[in-house]
């Protein structure tokens, strides 16, 4: 079955499918938004022209660390919004926000900055957009949501699979329908490669202040290759591909089943085949396990050895009483048990004809443009109506502190019990929900925000 028919046999997904005929935007507005942007690099940018697309904007400034990656950005800003202005930089981002007073601030900075720049933003009176994972730490996680309640802001998480049509459609008509029957067990994995090694520490080029690029985080040498795409690799800056990857199939699986924090997590793996002497130290092999009682979700990482899943090397697999769903951010696959029908194939929706803008953008993920629209979307109409987003900043929290707790408990090597989000009965695992921050850099708790 090919997607033209499966959409009009579809129900809802052939629904949504007519309604996306069209270019998306936002109704009802007075005047274009005033946005700012933090973090001028691949996604950053990205999100930005999205929310371009779907809304009015005037972009007022945009603030990143490389002057060179914020000027160029600015020039592409003057060709893409109406007015035609190239907004202001800045290397500062508490200086954008003091200067500019923006509505709507988005952040696309390394992960380990998403923190300070949200809750200063929500001081200052501007809705958040956030990309994921929210924090580096448990206790910063706490401190975003705690900041969004205190300064009554609308903040929507980068977690677009929430938004995704294909993925939608998987939900409603193969777990939601019952099809499945009983769902036993869920298997969400990356089988991608690990990063290669960076070059020997050097000084950084005069375009980049590595300084504040490090900012709160533990001092790392500037290599050439970390900056701009490849600071995943590093464990100060990031939680690897567990806060990259397995959080989003994660999130939408919570969603799916109405799952908030599970009862236990538990992770064993490490950096067991990579060459000891690179330096790249983010693990390269993981299983972990979130147990919610009915629901047993496993992540399982490895970025070495033979691909089992040519077409699935990033996926979540769903195991149902009557069949299998494999679902990814390129296709899902529906198979049936013997004897309950034929297999269904469904592709990602692609909106290149509609948005052909988005082939300009080089870095655009074409097979991700479409949800990640929906996205800002429905992030607008959320801060307009004063609903709460498709992935609002507690779920957010939640998808994101599970991963990190699933590299905590790793890391520990022993299982981590929770309850209603909080680890009990391990002293040193609580601890450890926040790290130091590099001075003068102060730490912020959900009471100091």
């Amino acid at each position: 079955m090919n997607r033209r028919t499966f959409l009009k046999t579809g129900g809802a997904g052939a629904m949504a499918f007519a309604a996306s005929k069209s270019r998306l935007f936002a109704a009802d507005t007075d005047k274009p938004l005033r946005v700012g942007l933090i973090g001028t690099g691949w996604y950053g940018k990205t999100d930005l022209f999205h929310l371009i697309q779907v809304a009015p904007v005037d972009v007022v400034g945009l603030c990143d660390v490389d002057k060179r990656m914020v000027e160029g950005a600015a020039e592409l800003v003057s060709q893409r919004q109406i007015s035609k202005k190239k907004p202001p930089t800045y290397g500062d981002y508490r200086k954008l926000l003091s200067d500019q007073k923006p509505e709507i601030v988005l952040i696309g900075t390394p992960d380990h900055w998403h923190c300070l720049p949200m809750i200063e933003a929500c001081k200052a009176g501007a809705d958040v957009y956030v990309q994921k994972p929210i924090s580096y730490d448990v206790v910063e996680g706490e401190a975003m949501v705690a900041a969004a309640r205190k300064y009554k802001r609308t903040v929507q998480v980068g977690l677009e699979r929430r938004s995704t049509p294909h993925i939608l459609e998987a939900w409603e008509k193969y777990i939601k329908s019952g099809q499945m029957g009983r769902i036993g067990y869920i298997d969400i994995h990356s089988y991608y490669g690990s990063g290669r090694g960076f070059s020997e520490p050097k000084d950084p080029p005069p375009h980049l202040d590595w300084e504040m690029y490090v900012g709160p985080a533990k001092w790392r040498d500037y290599a050439d290759g970390i900056h701009p795409r490849r600071w995943r690799d590093c464990r100060e800056f990031s939680n690897g591909q567990t806060g990259d990857l397995c959080v989003h199939l994660f999130d939408v699986t919570r969603m799916f089943f109405d799952l908030k924090w599970p009862k236990t997590i538990s992770s064993t793996g490490g950096i067991l085949m990579r060459n000891p002497e690179s330096n790249v130290n983010v693990h390269d092999t993981q299983s972990a396990y979130f147990d919610y009682g009915d629901t047993k979700i496993v992540w399982t990482q490895r970025n070495w050895g033979e691909n089992p899943e040519p077409d699935y090397p990033w996926a979540v697999t769903y195991y149902g009483e009557k069949g299998t769903l494999k679902l990814s951010v390129w296709r899902y696959d529906y198979i049936p048990r013997r004897g309950g029908g034929s297999p269904v194939r469904v592709e990602a929706v692609e909106e290149r004809e509609k948005y052909p803008e988005d082939l300009q953008h080089k870095e655009t993920e074409i097979f991700a443009a479409p949800g990640n629209r929906r996205q800002l979307l429905n992030f607008v109409q959320a801060r307009r109506t004063g609903e709460k987003p498709v992935a609002e900043i507690e779920e957010g929290h939640i998808s994101t502190a599970c991963c990190i707790m699933a590299n905590l408990s790793m890391e520990l090597g022993r299982s981590l019990t929770l309850e209603n989000g909080k680890v009990v009965g391990d002293d040193e695992a609580a601890k450890r929900l926040a790290y130091s921050y590099r001075a003068p850099w102060t730490h912020p708790t959900p009471e100091n925000v």
